[in-house]
């Protein structure tokens, strides 16, 4: 029992340190490293009723920016980025202030019509691709009453609630999905903690997204993509593999076998800090990568900065993703250049983009 208790808390450990983020593995920047190179930047969700995620967003604790006006429109960079034409579409911009940055961390939303759509709502958490963010929230309990009452709580975890660690009583953290079944995990703030009985200190979780992750089928393929091509920092120590009730509950699955792969970025919208990139390698879930389109309901995706948008590409692409976007990159009204591809591991989609230069 002693042991078991002892491989619960190391556990505990891995799956915390992950959920928020902060997995202490990478290795330190140097101070100019984090100017340069690629930057997490946004997540990407396409929806299939744009109003009804918008309700749902806010009930989670996010705001809705009055300047991204939510109107139908046909836009042809925006068919040209997403290598479709002939549909209408309308975005929200949803955000929530990140406590570390001060910065808005912003969640886009996107509703498009007039094309035939595949529904890929029933996504489990660990098809290939599937992308999540991890939001501390300051009550967990009290958001997953909300959400029960108002109809809007999805929950993947076992038995519709939130997950207590090994050991312990409280529930902390859960799966849930969006209307659409996008994958978000929800986590309890805590304060910070001393170091005590050899676990070293940790920091505090405040609300806000503190990571975003993606499933992958290969950590080797993913480790010359996001590391090695992008820039990425790769964790130094080994990722264990990792199995048991408590992964299992909290994804909702049974017979999981999964480990954390926590690949540090600068962020967008504050190069100077770091966010994980979660890469989460489930070990008896090898499905096929599905065919989805970027327009089709249920898709997520994840923006990146780059400063050579033209090079990037050229990187990428040498490197096996997959040109989305038609013919290539776009110009948007507001100057900043983009481009969709699909990684080439799980097929993950991933907005590049560079900002216009400073005049």
């Amino acid at each position: 029992m002693k042991r078991f208790n002892r491989l619960a808390a190391n556990w505990l450990a891995v799956l915390f340190f992950t959920a928020a983020g902060t997995l202490a593995v990478a290795q330190a920047p140097t101070p100019d490293a984090a100017w340069q190179g690629t930057r997490l930047g946004f997540v990407g969700r396409v929806v299939k009723d744009l109003d009804r995620s918008v309700a749902f967003y806010k009930m989670i604790g996010f705001t809705q920016d009055p300047l991204a006006n939510p109107v139908w429109r046909t836009d042809p960079v925006v068919e040209g980025l997403y290598g479709v034409k002939g549909f209408t579409t309308r975005m929200a911009k949803m955000y929530v202030v990140n406590p570390d940055s001060g910065q808005h961390f912003v969640v886009y939303l996107r509703e498009v019509k007039g094309i035939k759509r595949t529904d890929r709502t029933a996504h489990t958490p660990w098809t290939p691709g599937a992308t999540h963010f991890g939001l501390v929230v300051p009550d967990a309990d009290q958001l997953w009453a909300n959400l029960q009452a108002a109809g809007l709580l999805h929950a993947r975890s076992w038995g519709g609630k939130l997950i207590a660690p090994p050991g312990q009583t409280k529930g902390m953290l859960a799966y849930i999905t969006d209307p659409d079944g996008l994958d978000i995990e929800i986590i309890n703030q805590r304060p910070a903690t001393p170091a005590q009985n050899g676990r070293p200190a940790q920091p505090a979780w405040l609300p806000g997204v503190n990571h975003m992750g993606l499933v992958i089928l290969d950590a080797d393929k993913s480790k010359a993509f996001y590391a090695a091509t992008l820039g990425g920092i790769w964790p130094t120590s080994a990722s264990p593999w990792l199995k048991g009730d408590f992964y299992d509950s909290a994804v909702g699955g049974h017979g999981n076998v999964l480990r954390f792969f926590n690949v540090s970025f600068p962020q967008e919208i504050a190069p100077t800090l770091h966010m994980n990139l979660e890469l989460v390698e489930f070990q008896n879930r090898k499905t096929p990568v599905p065919p989805a389109r970027i327009t089709d309901i249920g898709v997520g995706y994840i923006g990146m900065q780059v400063p050579n948008l033209d090079k990037a590409l050229s990187q990428v692409l040498a490197a096996g993703a997959t040109l989305v976007s038609k013919p290539g990159i776009v110009t948007m009204r507001s100057g900043t250049r983009e481009v969709m591809v699909r990684d080439p591991d799980s097929g993950v989609f991933l907005e590049l983009f560079a900002e216009p230069a400073a005049k």
